[in-house]
């Protein structure tokens, strides 16, 4: 067996987990100045989520016939991504019409995410062990600088955005372009990721794949240190 020389990890649901929606709408409502019924926050925060508008969150319970087309081809390109999740999100009324892009804006925060537990310290001591790390992610917008706000990025060597390349996982285009960003051949990269199809795409090219539960942050306090394990 290969050794492992790098290792590319997903970025929502891997390194880092998106705030609750309930979360996301106040900020929203924060940021623009608006007020909402207690008890329809609550509401509205449910209904965004069932309608997948929270990029990193839950899928859309429905897609809606006219954002079908979008939905498949959401992470190629940053105006499909807004488009995609601020058309979700106006599947649900909300008070006032500017909310739908203040939504999506708070998802592009650093407030908005937080880090695994883990994911400083593994990325720390690959780091130290010599081991190339790629973030390479299916998303609409630069990430670097959440990365970077979370004292993450200073691990990271390379970055692949499916919107910078006009690709998403699990293309094999975009598993071999992140590979030769590394420098590495395809079997000596482990990709870890939360999507068993979309991350798992890698093993197409020869990587090796480990699948991490997408949970909320309080319930995987450890799901990255496997990786320790296997990269020598």
């Amino acid at each position: 067996m290969t050794a492992i020389e790098g290792v590319l990890f997903d970025f929502s649901g891997t390194l880092l987990r998106i705030e609750s929606a309930e979360s996301w709408l106040r900020a929203a409502l924060t940021a623009s100045g608006t007020a909402m019924d207690e008890a329809e926050i609550v509401r509205s925060a449910a209904a965004l989520e069932r309608a997948g508008a929270l990029p990193g969150g839950s899928s859309p319970v429905e897609i809606p016939a006219d954002l079908a087309g979008l939905w498949e081809i959401r992470d190629r390109d940053a105006r499909h991504h807004r488009a995609l999740f601020t058309g979700l999100g106006r599947q649900v009324p909300l008070p006032e019409p500017e909310l739908y892009d203040a939504l999506y804006e708070r998802s592009r925060t650093a407030e908005a995410w937080q880090p695994y537990p883990d994911a400083a310290e593994v990325l720390a001591r690959l780091h130290r062990r010599g081991i190339r790390i790629g973030v390479l992610s299916n998303i609409g917008w630069d990430l670097r600088p959440v990365l970077r706000a979370h004292g993450l990025e200073r691990y990271v060597d390379i970055c692949v955005l499916s919107y910078e390349h006009g690709l998403q996982k699990p293309d094999p285009r975009l598993f071999a372009l992140a590979c030769r960003e590394l420098g590495l051949d395809p079997a000596a990269v482990l990709m870890v990721g939360d999507d068993r199809t979309a991350d798992g795409g890698a093993t197409a090219v020869g990587c090796s794949f480990l699948p991490v539960d997408h949970l909320p942050v309080d319930r995987r306090p450890a799901g990255l240190r496997p990786v320790l394990d296997l990269v020598g």
